[in-house]
């Protein structure tokens, strides 16, 4: 199909684009190598499309009529074609609003004598009639004649050849709206599934889109509300400082169904449609404004532009999300915090995000005590202690400067020029800046420029650096650092101290620059260290009981061993039918106060381990009997349920695996459907009494759930 018609197509509603696609992220340099090819007449990739009369959600404000028959949707390609729409059309295609481009590759110019192609830099094309504005040139509003005069104007001489070739670009660059890019169509036959898995499959063997993406992409085609609702609420989140892409949340909604972070394929399927509706309205209800208000309150975050890897919060939000939205302990909070800023200034996430998740994510769900073990993965892999040298010629990008800013932030730090506190939310502007405490124009004269490497290095330490606020930094001059100092401390006696700035005023002449460096380094470690060690220096007595210490206390209304899941001891064989009873107990919890079940512990509290379960289940280990109970419960309760109220671990006790299923309270009533003894289909009602699980009578079921669930 030409690229004129694909164009047209697009504004006579003929070719659309889904909403399951991804957004426009080519860069600028996207933009002209596809530009530069298509002068060429190099190849530039096919296009893939689907025509169908059953679309799903459209990306745009268009919505779709019967009456319109079968349409076309624009699968593969679409990043091209946006490019090639805005660079032709000088528009912004109608499928997208002008806040959805990341990146606005508009404007590209052209040197139409030697097809040079760049964007606009005044003083290489101001006054120079050979560079135009390539959007100018297709929509034939410039000629080459009106270059040739130009020149002329100019006192340039133009004679036959140089005309010719002028003349012949614009003619190269014309014949790119007759560029032919070829077309592979899926048939009308083909249903929306079917149409994901062949977008999947093309866009799997390049690197178009990434595993998140990819999945995302799945989503949308069984829940095609879902992108929207994921983008509302990063619009409300970004309003708030906090800016997250797309990709963020489905590693988020991986976790929370999964506990991993690199097996995307398992949101593929249509059958998470439930648990995924059920998982985020949780999350948009509350769970992920909680976790912000967290690290703003706690850890005094106030930006993601702060944090050196924002999939941290990933490991945070699941964590929220297991214990069913409840408010964290305040020891809970210091542990996450203290886990969150060690990870961060030692890089947990930014490299095999995926594998390093399902570590993290899997300690969750298996540790008692999730957080200690976290920080003490770091531990094992990097030092925890801050030192000194670390700080040595690292700029502003290093992860401890944002520790440096957290931490100034914590003890009441005041901008050195306003006095006005740090701690302040900032939104979306960011107001907080920063600025040389030596001005680099005094360093630069003494020695510390670009032309010596390491000197320039000091020069950009972010132990040079002072936190001033928006209005602060764009008042301040670049007086001597001993001049200003010295007026801060006039204005504002105690602002050095709050932002650990060396207070010796014979450190702050030029000539003891480095000396002043060495001094703020140590004093920043200390500082950090003693922060970082104190945030959970008080939480002894709120130490969690350990699962030995529980198996210890017997059953009770929130907890009940159970032998076996399967596997009848008595009789030595399977008994599918002991599944029941797991079943029943759960079914129990939900519909009390909810509770624990540890299987593979008998009742007097002796540890049996699992072995017999798993060799039931075919030689198998704890992760094929977790999808083994899991199916169960949500065979018999539903997947919303089990994926958002029903937490599985395995501890190990005297070197066996057990199984804990942790079960919250239900909002709705959980009912058991089983066969009785004449094989006839009864549904029951259970619930907890002591130590054991009842089936509640008929005739008190009514006014129990009225009084239970009241929603």
């Amino acid at each position: 199909m030409k690229i004129s018609t694909i164009l047209d197509k697009i504004d006579e509603h003929q070719l659309f684009v889904p909403a399951f696609q991804r957004e426009y992220v080519w860069k600028r340099d996207d933009a002209k190598q596809l530009i530069d090819s298509l002068i060429k007449e190099y190849p530039t990739g096919t296009m893939l499309t689907w025509e169908t009369a059953s679309p799903p959600e459209l990306k745009g404000p268009h919505k779709y009529s019967s009456s319109q028959g079968a349409v076309k949707l624009l699968l593969d390609g679409q990043q091209r074609i946006t490019t090639l729409y805005m660079l032709i059309h000088g528009e912004i295609p109608s499928y997208y609003t002008a806040p959805e481009i990341m990146n606005d590759t508009r404007g590209l110019y052209v040197n139409v004598e030697t097809l040079e192609l760049s964007y606009y830099m005044k003083t290489k094309m101001e006054n120079k009639p050979l560079w135009l504005n390539i959007t100018e040139i297709f929509k034939r509003n410039v000629r080459a004649k009106d270059v040739v005069r130009g020149l002329e104007a100019l006192g340039e001489t133009v004679d036959r050849d140089r005309d010719d070739l002028i003349d012949d670009n614009f003619t190269a660059i014309h014949n790119i709206l007759d560029r032919e890019f070829p077309e592979q169509t899926i048939p009308v036959k083909a249903n929306i599934r079917e149409a994901i898995d062949i977008f999947y499959k093309v866009n799997a063997s390049g690197v178009a889109l990434t595993d998140a993406e990819l999945a995302l992409a799945q989503i949308s085609g069984y829940w095609p509300e879902a992108r929207d609702l994921f983008k509302a609420k990063l619009s409300k989140l970004k309003a708030d400082g906090y800016v997250f892409k797309l990709d963020f949340l489905v590693y988020v909604l991986l976790g929370c169904l999964y506990h991993q972070g690199s097996e995307m394929k398992k949101l593929h399927d249509s059958e998470n449609r439930e648990p995924l509706i059920a998982a985020w309205k949780q999350l948009d209800g509350q769970i992920l404004d909680y976790v912000v208000n967290v690290l703003r309150s706690k850890a005094f975050v106030d930006h993601t532009h702060e944090i050196n890897s924002i999939y941290a919060l990933v490991t945070i939000i699941v964590y929220c999300f297991d214990k069913g939205g409840a408010h964290l302990s305040e020891a809970e909070i210091n542990k996450v915090v203290k886990w969150f800023y060690y990870s961060q200034i030692r890089a947990r996430y930014v490299s095999q995000l995926p594998q390093k998740l399902d570590r993290d994510l899997r300690t969750l769900q298996e540790s008692s005590s999730p957080f200690d073990d976290l920080l003490q993965v770091i531990a094992d892999e990097r030092r925890l202690e801050v030192t000194p040298e670390e700080m040595e010629g690292r700029a502003i990008g290093h992860p401890l400067f944002s520790m440096m800013r957290w931490y100034l932030k914590s003890r009441g730090a005041v901008c050195l020029t306003t006095g006005v506190t740090l701690r302040q939310n900032m939104g979306e502007k960011y107001q907080l800046e920063l600025d040389h405490i030596f001005p680099y124009s005094r360093l630069k004269t003494a020695g510390y420029g670009k032309g010596n490497r390491v000197k320039y290095a000091l020069a950009q330490e972010f132990t040079n650096r002072a936190i001033l606020t928006q209005v602060a930094n764009r008042k301040k001059s670049a007086a001597p650092a001993v001049s200003y100092l010295t007026s801060v401390v006039e204005n504002f006696p105690k602002s050095l101290k709050l932002q650990c700035i060396p207070e010796d005023t014979e450190l702050w002449q030029l000539e003891k620059y480095e000396s002043f460096l060495a001094t703020r380094r140590k004093m920043l470690a200390t500082e950090l260290n003693r922060f970082l060690e104190g945030i959970t220096l008080t939480e002894e007595t709120e130490t969690p009981i350990s699962i030995e210490e529980l198996i210890a206390d017997g059953e009770s209304d929130e907890l009940e061993f159970k032998s076996t899941l399967r596997w009848d001891l008595r009789e030595g064989k399977l008994n599918k039918k002991l599944e029941e009873v797991i079943l029943k107990t759960v079914a129990a919890f939900a519909n009390s106060d909810g509770g624990t079940l540890l299987v593979g512990v008998d009742d007097a509290g002796n540890i049996l381990g699992l072995d017999n379960d798993y060799t039931s289940l075919g030689d198998a280990d704890k992760d094929k009997f977790e999808m083994h109970l899991r199916n169960l419960i949500a065979n018999a309760y539903g997947k919303s349920f089990a994926a958002t109220k029903v937490k599985i671990r395995f501890p190990q006790v005297n070197g066996l695996e057990i199984c804990q299923v942790d079960t919250q309270e239900a909002s709705e009533p959980l009912i058991l459907a089983t066969t009785d003894k004449s094989g006839q289909k009864v549904e029951k009602f259970f619930v907890r009494n002591g130590n054991a699980s009842h089936e509640m009578p008929m005739s008190q079921m009514n006014s129990y759930m009225k009084g239970r669930f009241t929603s």
